[in-house]
């Protein structure tokens, strides 16, 4: 260009000579920083995806004779894990489950959510009923908020929802212990139901640490049946209204018989509502009772 224009031994040519190297400089770094950033996102999403399978691992498809399935979603950007949990059991003839939801979201609940999961994964199979569960529980969330309150000058705020339910493989029952956590969703037959709770103990971390502070609830659940666990992100996701998620009017439209799709339908239906942008981090788990599988000849009772 410069020649074009007659500029070969004009003043002008170093100017434009170091224009050219700047511009060129610019880009390179340019460059250089945006293959940075997304080393260090690339790194991120590793140690992300690596907490969640320490901190939430995958509940099997199967546990006993019922069919499960999970889903999390952390409200945080770039991030996989947040103060939502879950976790399931095996005891014997039984499953046990457990959901919660930690005071606040995203990365920073990531410690009190891993107390619990922890303290859940030792004392499921050492107690003989879901109070006693709790208690332990409770105890232990009590001693990890003591030890943080020495580094973390409002861990006295904090505190854990929790959800326990047990599932015997020889009864038709579920049982149930709350504290303070929403109540699940029932599908038995056509019609779904929030299953009641009658007497919800506090969230862990404000409850008694003995047995008795904690009532345990007694349901039917029999085969055909669906239980659907959920934390508040859910109930609480809201659409550019203001408006909450219509959690009941919602069910009719939701595949119930195989706990998979369940959730992935109930995900795709709350980034409808809310458009993709939750403001809390949500857990999903949902449990089928399997209806026994009819042989030729042998109909069944």
């Amino acid at each position: 260009m410069d020649r074009h224009d007659g500029l070969l031994h004009s003043p002008l040519l170093p100017i434009h000579i170091g224009a050219v190297l700047i511009v060129s400089a610019f880009v390179i770094a340019s460059r250089a920083l945006h293959d940075r950033d997304l080393q260090e996102l690339a790194q991120v999403r590793a140690v992300s995806e690596a907490a969640q399978r320490v901190l939430l691992r995958p509940i099997p498809p199967e546990l006993g004779p019922f069919r499960v399935a999970s889903m999390y979603r952390a409200a945080a950007a770039h991030a996989l894990v947040g103060g939502d949990l879950y976790a399931a059991a095996r005891t014997g003839h039984a499953t046990r489950v457990l959901i919660g939801d930690v005071r606040g979201k995203g990365l920073p609940a990531i410690d009190d959510a891993s107390a619990v999961l922890g303290a859940f994964r030792e004392a499921a199979q050492q107690y003989r009923t879901l109070p006693e569960l709790a208690a332990s529980l409770e105890r232990s969330v009590r001693r990890h908020l003591s030890e943080l309150a020495r580094i973390v000058p409002d861990s006295g705020e904090r505190f854990i929802t929790a959800l326990l339910i047990e599932l015997p493989d020889d009864e038709e029952i579920i049982r149930v212990v709350s504290c303070g956590h929403p109540p699940p969703l029932l599908r038995q037959g056509s019609q779904v139901t929030l299953l009641p709770v009658t007497r919800p103990a506090p969230p862990l971390g404000l409850a008694a640490d003995t047995p008795n502070a904690f009532c345990l609830d007694t349901v039917a659940f029999g085969p055909g049946d669906t239980l659907l666990l959920y934390t508040d992100g859910l109930a609480e996701a809201r659409d550019s209204a203001g408006n909450f998620f219509p959690l009941l009017d919602r069910t009719d439209t939701w595949t119930w018989d195989c706990p998979r799709r369940l959730v992935q339908h109930v995900s795709l239906d709350v980034d409808r509502h809310a458009g993709k942008n939750l403001q809390d981090d949500l857990a999903l788990v949902a449990v089928h009772h399997p209806t026994p599988p009819v042989h030729a000849g042998h109909p069944p009772p």
